[in-house]
């Protein structure tokens, strides 16, 4: 594949998606360039943004399975990955499925189950697997978790660890969307659209899973120069020694952002990475990597806000 025809599909995806996902063009971007590194992403925001309705709509527009899970207290590892039953026909056991052996995975609400469900995700999320009883099987490919949380309710939720955070690629936020575009979504019901069932939308699927896995093929091979690696070492290192962080990003945050640098490169139609293609996606991969200092915190100062502190901070190179 070509990196016009990446670039191509990239847009044709966001206008296709755009027909019934109004708006956030940001998180539909995101989601986006996380499928194509494939990379797992964390979206947080209140209920009935819409959250569902996007994951469900990529998954019809890039001709991919999709699957949701409603991540409850009583939900549990098994319940994700699948599990052995034993057959009384034939006296052997056979392997039940769990929702995971799909393409894209909604998990819906991630913090409302106990650690030892959460736990499930991170052989998912990191080596595409999943080991049931000592026998490892693969999931299809492509592959992509995307798990919600709502920042608003905590009682009953089980915060996820730090160790899981870490495994997502990106965290996305979803906020309420401008007065234009939420007249446009009560428009579309009051024409008759079904935005749930793609109904009245004429959508049509813009690539089939195996072109997911050509532009991710595409984007691995997108030049990387040493001022782009050293720009982002930088950052890196500024947030492990910034003063309002007390944890700073992981290596993975790196390598995510090299990795999602790439990507986004590939969808802009070029075959090299800019410091503004990482100046981009930094957000996106630092904010759930970063913890701040309390009295920061009460302060009312943000990741965001401490983030853009350090971009600003950090010696862009030169072209």
């Amino acid at each position: 594949m070509e990196l016009e025809r990446v670039k191509i599909l990239f847009d044709e995806c966001l206008e296709e998606i755009g027909k019934v996902f109004v708006g956030q063009v940001e998180l539909v971007e995101g989601a986006l360039i996380a499928l194509f590194s494939e990379g797992s992403v964390l979206i947080e925001g209140v209920p009935g943004l819409g959250k569902t309705l996007l994951v469900n709509t990529l998954s019809k527009v890039v001709s991919c399975e999709f699957g949701r899970v409603q991540f409850t207290p009583d939900l549990m590892p098994s319940d994700l990955t699948g599990h052995n039953v034993y057959s009384m026909k034939d006296q052997q056991f056979h392997f039940i499925k769990g929702p995971v052996f799909t393409n894209l995975m909604l998990a819906d609400e991630v913090n409302r189950s106990p650690p030892k469900t959460q736990s499930a995700l991170l052989e998912v999320m990191e080596e595409k697997q999943v080991t049931v009883d000592g026998e490892t099987r693969h999931l299809p490919r492509p592959f992509l978790v995307l798990a919600t949380q709502n920042p608003l309710e905590h009682e009953g939720t089980y915060p996820l660890p730090e160790a899981q955070v870490d495994r997502f690629m990106f965290k996305l936020m979803i906020d309420y969307p401008p007065v234009a575009d939420e007249k446009r979504i009560l428009g579309h019901y009051a024409s008759g659209k079904n935005p749930h069932q793609h109904l009245g939308y004429d959508l049509k699927a813009v690539m089939a899973s195996t072109d997911v896995l050509e532009i991710q093929k595409v984007a691995s091979q997108v030049i990387v120069e040493e001022k782009v690696i050293n720009y982002i070492v930088e950052i890196i290192d500024r947030t492990r020694n910034w003063h309002s962080v007390s944890v700073g990003a992981s290596p993975r945050g790196g390598v995510n952002m090299l990795v999602a640098g790439r990507t986004l490169a590939a969808c802009r139609g070029r075959d090299f990475v800019t410091p503004d293609d990482i100046k981009e996606i930094a957000p996106w991969v630092l904010r759930h990597r970063l913890l701040l200092r309390p009295d920061i915190e009460i302060e009312g100062t943000t990741v965001d806000d401490v983030i853009l502190e350090i971009m600003d901070n950090v010696e862009v190179p030169r072209s």
